[in-house]
């Protein structure tokens, strides 16, 4: 068995990250999940928060992704993302903009489609404020 696992990120506009990694965790949408060299098969949904990677026994490297989906096999974890931001760059006063207006949005809502994307926006919102340094 490797001693490393390929991780990818990927966003709608960029490659956000590719390496081989020790770990990879990933907030599952049941849970985070911890991706090991040698992972059995698994495709699932991302949820809003933090995925850290982990490098000789430490994480080396978090970014803040707003949800999506991981596929994982023996050798690689794939993740795909709607957005991804390292969190040493999020910006707390931006963030509680975003929570402000998703408050608003939710509140205005006309209809369920409407109050849907409201709530999801919410929940993105309430994640990068929680993952803010």
């Amino acid at each position: 068995m490797a001693d490393t696992i390929q991780f990818d990120l990927v966003s709608p506009t960029k490659l956000v990250a590719s390496q081989a990694v020790d770990m990879v965790v990933v907030p599952g949408g049941e849970g985070d999940l911890g991706v090991l060299p040698g992972h059995s098969l698994l495709i699932g949904t991302v949820r809003p928060g933090v995925i850290d990677i982990h490098e000789g026994g430490k994480v080396t490297n978090s970014i803040f992704v707003a949800g999506g989906f991981v596929e994982v096999n023996p050798e690689t974890c794939t993740v795909l993302v709607e957005e991804a931001t390292p969190v040493a760059d999020i910006d707390k006063a931006a963030a509680s903009q975003r929570l402000q207006d998703a408050q608003k949005a939710l509140a205005d809502a006309a209809d369920a489609k409407a109050k849907a994307a409201a709530e999801s926006e919410l929940k993105v919102a309430e994640a990068m404020i929680s993952a803010a340094p």
